[in-house]
C-alpha cells in the first residue's frame, strides 16, 4: 500500500487515483470549485437536486455541503446526501457558510450537524457562533480572528466526534486532541469570491483520497491552498490575475514541493 503519511503524498495519490467529489454547493462557489478540484487532480460533480443526491452519494468518493444560498428544495438534497454518505462510511464535510445569519439557516445547520458530518471547515465566526459563543461575523465575511476561535474548534471536535477547521490568516485544524496551524495563502484569496467554498471541496477530495487519515487529509488540503496561494501572488496584479494563477499555481504544484514549502505546526 502507497505510504500516506503528509500533504505530498496525499496529493500525489490524489492524482494517481482522481476520487468522484460530490459537491453540494452555492451558486457563486459552483464554476470555481469545480475548476479547483480538476486543477487539483480530482472529478467533481455538482449534483445536490433530492430526486438524485442521495443516490449519488452512494457512488462519489466524498460528498460535501455548503449552506451559501439554501432552499427548502436543496436542503432536502443535502439531507438526503448527507444520510447515505453517513450509513455508508463515506467522508463529509459541512461549511456553515454564516449559519447565524437567520433562523432558516440556523435550523438547517443543526439538522446537518445531527447527521454527523466527518469534517467541519469554516472561517473563525462560523465555528465561533458553531460553538455557542458571540461571534462578530456579518454575513458570510468573518469578523473574528483565527486564534479567537481556537477554543471553540476544539469544544466542537469533541462534541461532534469530527475534524474541524478553521480558516483565515493562519489555518487552525483539531480532532479535539490534535492541533496543527497552517501558514501561507494570500491577502489576495480573500477577494476572489468563493475560495473558501472551493477549499472545502477540495478538503472532500483529500477526505475521499485518505479516508483512514481524515485529519491529516483536511491539513494537506489546507496545506495545497496555502502554498498555490503563495505563489499565484508572487505575479498577481490584483484579485483578477490572482484567481487564474491560482488555478495554474494549483495544477502546477507537485508533490515534493509541497512537502518542502507547507509550513505545519504543533498548536
Amino acid at each position: 500500500m502507497q505510504t500516506r503519511t503528509t500533504p505530498g503524498a496525499m496529493l500525489k495519490a490524489m492524482r494517481e487515483k482522481p476520487p468522484l467529489v460530490q459537491c453540494i454547493t452555492n451558486y457563486v462557489a459552483m464554476n470555481i470549485a469545480a475548476n479547483v478540484l480538476l486543477a487539483s487532480g480530482a472529478s467533481p460533480a455538482m449534483v445536490h437536486a433530492a430526486d438524485e443526491a442521495g443516490e449519488f452519494a452512494r457512488i462519489a468518493g466524498a460528498l460535501t455541503i455548503n449552506i451559501g444560498t439554501l432552499s427548502t428544495q436543496w436542503i432536502d438534497g443535502m439531507q438526503a446526501a448527507a444520510k447515505v454518505a453517513t450509513s455508508a462510511g463515506k467522508p463529509w464535510v459541512l461549511d456553515p457558510v454564516a449559519h447565524y445569519a437567520t433562523a432558516f439557516r440556523r435550523n438547517a445547520v443543526a439538522e446537518l450537524l445531527a447527521l454527523r458530518p466527518t469534517i467541519i471547515r469554516g472561517n473563525a465566526s462560523e465555528i465561533i457562533a458553531l460553538a455557542g459563543g458571540e461571534s462578530r461575523g456579518q454575513g458570510v465575511d468573518s469578523r473574528d480572528p483565527v486564534e479567537q476561535a481556537e477554543g471553540s474548534a476544539r469544544w466542537l471536535a469533541e462534541r461532534q466526534q469530527a475534524v474541524v477547521a478553521v480558516t483565515g490568516v493562519v489555518d487552525f485544524v483539531t480532532d479535539g486532541e490534535r492541533a496543527v496551524r497552517i501558514e501561507g495563502g494570500s491577502v489576495l484569496m480573500p477577494q476572489v469570491t468563493a475560495l473558501g467554498c472551493s477549499l472545502t471541496c477540495l478538503v472532500g477530495a483529500f477526505a475521499a483520497t485518505a479516508p483512514e487519515d481524515i485529519f491529516g487529509a483536511t491539513v494537506a488540503a489546507l496545506s495545497t491552498f496555502a502554498i498555490a496561494g503563495e505563489e499565484a501572488a508572487r505575479g498577481a496584479a490584483g484579485p483578477g490575475s490572482f484567481s487564474w494563477r491560482f488555478l495554474d499555481a494549483l495544477a502546477a504544484l507537485d508533490s515534493e514541493t509541497l512537502d518542502a514549502r507547507a509550513r505545519i505546526s504543533a498548536a
